[in-house]
C-alpha cells in the first residue's frame, strides 16, 4: 500500500474534511489502488501556497473512465457525466 500526496483546492478540502463530499474526481494520470492512502494538502489558489492544513482518506473503489464504453459519444455529449456519492442510509 502507497501514500500518495495531493494538493486539494479550499473549497473541495472543506466538503472532504466535513464528509459532505465522499469521492475525489482526479484526472488519471498517476497510479492509485484500493487500500492506499492519500494526503491531501490544502492548496490555496488565490496565493499559490499551501494553508499548513493535511489530511489522509483512505482509497476504497478506482474506476477509470478511459476505457469504459458505456454510453454513446453523442449522448455524452449531450448531457455530459454525472459522480454520484454513495452512503449509508441512517437507520
Amino acid at each position: 500500500m502507497a501514500t500518495i500526496e495531493k494538493k486539494m483546492w479550499p473549497d473541495s478540502y472543506e466538503k472532504v474534511l466535513s464528509g459532505e463530499k465522499t469521492y475525489d474526481l482526479r484526472l488519471a494520470d498517476w497510479h492509485v489502488e484500493p487500500g492506499d492512502t492519500i494526503l491531501f494538502r490544502e492548496w490555496d489558489p488565490a496565493t499559490e501556497d499551501y494553508t499548513g492544513r493535511r489530511m489522509e482518506k483512505k482509497v476504497g473503489y478506482v474506476g477509470k473512465t478511459k476505457d469504459w464504453e458505456v454510453w454513446p459519444q453523442e449522448d455524452i455529449e449531450k448531457y455530459g457525466y454525472q459522480i454520484i456519492s454513495l452512503i449509508n442510509n441512517e437507520e
